[in-house]
């Protein structure tokens, strides 16, 4: 008897599994649309072969190599065998997901493969209108089969850092389901591709001035963002990473209502922010502001109350609106606000942590975020610096006039409209 409830907890909680994954991986479409709408008609086409194309490619590189340097286990075409077991492995470990251990499943690899993605879905948007395709979809190769693995599993990996020099999990450091290790990550890395890149013609003028270039399809924006609020949902209620039993299920279902709370307080507060310094409701900032709400949380989706994660994702509401205010005056041109979203509010979220959860510690998640980012900006500088030595990372000025769909994709996404 006892088998098969077992039997029937392994089923129930792979299936929850392998369903928030397909939520995490809709989240693709989000930041698909999300961009496509925050950039403009003639440069619409390469943003969408680009979060296509970035998706694929961790697909494949995180199943060759990236699973394995996170979690550990033969280094090279890390799903072949690896996850080969049959029936010895369901009935082995049908008592698995027991939220501290990650077993090598497919159900599990399939969850972490989409996460991976998440993370290069954040510095395209950074990096829109004026960067080549080809150098872009080469850093996701080192993205998602190096830099990302190796702090992944320092972090949810258990790994010691640098060498043994030190383990985060000794520290205190605590990220429920990647507000460091996937948006910060991500962030990071868009940072230093920006860096290099430099802000798009016309942004900045010589007296200092910044000019708004809008994007071209709010509504589709709005969509994307739509998207991605829902598919948060598997992003972290997924990461309880199971649901059959009582206390899981309840975990889960607060994390559900945490997550929606905390958007819905994000947007809030990004709208009422925006009124006040701009005398407008500026819907990029409100969509801006759910989505630094639902990165804030991601933190630490289980222990808040509901009017805590409000709370929280109020915080980073306002956050996100002052940040992205602040890197236009510094002149870093982030067309989407990735950075503020995804990396100062992650910043944020991993603070917030030690409020709620006993088991974090300040200097844990001070460390942790430290790490993360040193490690994924550092190495990520070097990489672009890398590609733009080799290839080029910028469009040729006509190009990047013209528009890159043209000179990247050979087609355009609004032909009736772009040249009239």
């Amino acid at each position: 008897m006892e088998n098969h409830v077992l039997e029937l907890q392994f089923g129930l909680n792979t299936l929850y599994l392998v369903l928030c994954g397909a939520l995490v991986m809709w989240m693709a479409g989000g930041f698909a649309m999300l961009e496509a709408g925050l950039v403009r008609a003639r440069n619409t086409t390469e943003i969408l072969a680009k979060n296509i194309g970035l998706f694929s490619i961790a697909c494949l590189m995180y199943l060759v190599c990236g699973y394995a340097i996170m979690y550990g286990g033969d280094l090279f075409l890390s799903g072949i065998g690896l996850f080969d077991h049959g029936a010895e492995l369901a009935a082995s470990q049908a008592a698995g997901f027991d939220g501290d251990t990650r077993y090598a499943t497919p159900a599990d690899f399939f969850f972490q493969v989409v996460f991976v993605a998440t993370a290069c879905s954040i510095i395209s948007g950074a990096v829109a209108e004026r960067m080549k395709l080809w150098p872009f979809l080469l850093f996701v190769v080192f993205m998602t089969a190096l830099i990302y693995p190796v702090e992944g599993g320092w972090t949810w990996g258990g790994k010691d850092v640098l060498f043994g020099l030190f383990n985060l999990g000794d520290l205190g450091f605590s990220d429920f389901a990647g507000a460091g290790i996937v948006h910060l990550a991500g962030a990071s890395a868009a940072l230093a591709g920006v860096l290099l890149l430099g802000p798009r013609q016309g942004k900045y003028g010589p007296d200092g001035k910044i000019n708004a270039i809008p994007g071209a399809n709010l509504p589709l924006a709005t969509l994307g963002t739509l998207i991605l609020w829902m598919g948060w949902f598997g992003f972290n209620g997924g990461s309880v990473l199971k649901v059959a039993d009582m206390a899981s299920a309840h975990s889960v279902a607060m994390v559900f209502l945490n997550t929606n709370t905390a958007a819905a307080g994000g947007a809030v507060a990004a709208m009422i922010t925006a009124r006040l310094l701009f005398g407008k409701a500026d819907l990029t900032m409100i969509l801006n502001g759910a989505l630094a709400g639902l990165v804030t949380i991601t933190a630490e989706a289980a222990t808040p109350s509901a009017l805590q994660a409000t709370l929280f994702g109020m915080a980073g509401g306002v956050l996100v609106v002052f940040s992205i205010l602040l890197l236009d005056r510094l002149k870093i041109d982030d067309p989407v606000g990735a950075i503020s979203v995804h990396g100062t509010c992650g910043v944020l979220g991993l603070m917030l942590v030690p409020l709620t959860n006993v088991d974090a510690t300040w200097v844990g998640q001070i460390v942790g975020a430290l790490t993360i980012f040193a490690w994924v900006f550092g190495i990520s500088l070097i990489v672009w610096g890398g590609l733009k030595f080799c290839f080029g990372l910028r469009v040729d000025p006509e190009e990047e006039r013209a528009g890159v769909d043209v000179a990247e994709c050979g087609m355009e996404a609004y032909p009736e409209f772009v040249n009239k």
